[in-house]
């Protein structure tokens, strides 16, 4: 009797260990399906500790965010329903009282997708535990005339490097998932961008990127601790040679993706998107599109009914946004 219930007791053990294993795999899917509100009493760690999170930062202090960066959040949210999407807001805070219903059309729609968080983007926190903070501890935001791009290129390596995940610009719109976890985009051959990429936490390449964020710093030189920074690490442990048709490069378990997966249109090109094409491409060796809003000094926007290449997309990978803040602002204006 006392070894058959001891089986009893070693079979019960191991039926609720499993069941709590199995609890915590479906965690991420089944946490998507609770209702829109739930999700408003998570902490962003609690949220970044669910795994493969896609970030995005706003490091300038508005709060309405903008059709592009609207449309590049939804569509990471249709592409990737199983992985939280992430939109960290610099001009939001703590007591910022923004719901559902706020008069920020565009926070009101992202925060309405099961799978979609936005909190507010506090530096000083992110930067704990890494080298990057005492660098943000001595810099002074005034006297830097590209803050807003070096506290990105901060910011994404820092978040990264904690949680892992795929860090994507606020102008990439999403077209299919990415096969790949530890990753760099080429914008060209032999240069990478920082305005996506992907790794698993605590990656030793991103420690040495930020290391030599700090060590190299120059805030007065655009990029130096953006792209620059990530082409001059992966050429300090890799052999970079050109791309010859559509094969990715790899080199230490790190794949430097084809300029065709992000930039199929190269930046001198931007403008091309908000062109009317006789055939628009199919961009099938894409896995998203940057649309390159750096560039983009005369402010070209969708319009409805223009059948430019860029409303196309809206259409196709972000569709709430294409009809509420596109649509409808048109319907506004004529009304």
């Amino acid at each position: 009797k006392a070894r058959m219930l001891r089986k009893i007791q070693l079979c019960l053990c191991f039926c609720f260990i499993s069941g709590i294993l199995y609890e915590i795999s479906l965690l991420s899917s089944c946490f998507f399906s609770y209702v829109p509100m739930s999700k408003h009493f998570l902490t962003p760690e609690q949220v970044l500790n669910l795994g493969k999170s896609i970030i995005f930062l706003e490091t300038t202090e508005r709060l309405e965010p903008p059709p592009l960066v609207s449309c590049s959040v939804e569509s990471a949210a249709r592409i990737y329903q199983d992985r939280p999407i992430i939109l960290f807001m610099k001009g939001l805070t703590n007591d910022t009282a923004l719901d559902l219903n706020s008069s920020y059309a565009a926070f009101s729609l992202l925060s309405s997708m099961k799978n979609v968080f936005i909190f507010p983007l506090q530096m000083e926190t992110v930067f704990q535990e890494t080298p990057l903070l005492p660098w943000y501890n001595q810099v002074d935001p005034e006297q830097e005339k590209n803050w807003v791009h070096v506290s990105s290129d901060a910011s994404r390596l820092a978040l990264i490097w904690k949680y892992g995940g795929i860090y994507m610009d606020t102008d990439v719109i999403s077209i299919r998932p990415i096969p790949e976890e530890s990753f760099l985009a080429a914008q060209k051959s032999r240069f990478s961008s920082n305005g996506i990429f992907g790794f698993p936490a605590h990656h030793k390449f991103i420690w040495d990127c930020m290391e030599n964020f700090v060590l190299k710093y120059n805030g007065n030189i655009w990029g130096n601790q953006g792209p620059f920074l990530m082409t001059r690490m992966l050429k300090s442990i890799c052999n970079l040679t050109d791309f010859k048709g559509t094969e990715d490069h790899s080199c230490q378990n790190i794949s430097f993706l084809n300029p065709q997966r992000f930039y199929p249109i190269p930046y001198p090109a931007w403008s091309r998107y908000y062109q009317v094409w006789d055939k628009s491409p199919s961009f099938n060796h894409s896995y998203a599109l940057h649309l390159w809003n750096f560039m983009n000094n005369n402010r070209k926007v969708v319009v409805a009914g223009s059948n430019t290449l860029a409303e196309k997309l809206y259409k196709a990978y972000c569709p709430t946004t294409y009809q509420d803040l596109i649509q409808n602002a048109k319907l506004r204006d004529f009304t």
